[in-house]
């Protein structure tokens, strides 16, 4: 995966973008869905993903940083930060998404044991889940809120992989409920919004780390 791009091309004036980031590999060695649990940080290659993204965004016009408050998501977002001069402001909207497996360390034959049936009622929701539409919600108040904060310039919301992906099929008009092996939002990508005023006006996805990418552990909490 590269980068694409949807909507029309912005032009001049009131330009602001905002970055949506997925953090860095975490460590987890046990393959646990770690979801909102405390205590899961970067790893090693997480953190060099950070950096390298850091020194990418280097040049950039960024004005405000903001993060989920769990540790992976402030850690991946303090590089950023520093190389702009800035604190990392936390912003609980764009935290991961509730999950009934949570803290289970499981694969996916694990995951459809009979047991585990009465969880998956309703995809297009999801059953085991918080709401997709719930999840788009408070991405989208989050990213005006971001939007706001660095009018006229550029900010950057470190999130996590679901709440990026389920925002950004709102915004392009596609269905919430997917394949997750679909999604194009791969570790420490960006997924860029550029606004005019307060008109979208196109997505970007880029992947500053897809060098590092093969490195990354393949468990099912990755």
């Amino acid at each position: 995966m590269g980068q694409s791009t949807s909507g029309e091309s912005a032009s001049s004036g009131d330009l602001t973008v905002v970055h949506l980031m997925r953090h860095g590999e975490v460590h987890n060695p046990e393959g646990v869905l770690y979801g909102r649990l405390d205590g899961f940080h970067l790893s090693e290659l997480g953190r060099e993903m950070a950096r390298l993204v850091a020194a990418h965004l280097e040049t950039n016009d960024i004005t405000h940083v903001v993060a989920s408050p769990l540790e992976r998501a402030r850690e991946t977002a303090a590089p950023i930060a520093t190389g702009h001069d800035l604190q990392v402001a936390t912003d609980v909207r764009v935290i991961e998404s509730e999950n009934e497996f949570e803290g289970r360390s499981v694969s996916l034959s694990d995951l459809m044991h009979p047991r585990n049936w009465h969880l998956f009622t309703d995809f297009t929701k999801p059953s085991w889940g918080e709401p997709y539409e719930d999840i788009a919600t408070r991405m989208l108040a989050a990213i005006a809120d971001a939007r706001d904060a660095a009018r006229g310039h550029e900010a950057v919301v470190v999130s996590h992989q679901l709440p990026v992906w389920t925002v950004r099929n709102k915004l392009e008009g596609r269905r919430l409920w997917h394949d997750p092996r679909k999604r194009e939002c791969t570790l420490a990508s960006l997924t860029s919004l550029t606004y005019h005023g307060d008109e979208l006006a196109s997505i970007t996805y880029s992947e500053p780390a897809a060098e590092l990418l093969a490195r990354a552990s393949k468990s099912v909490g990755a």
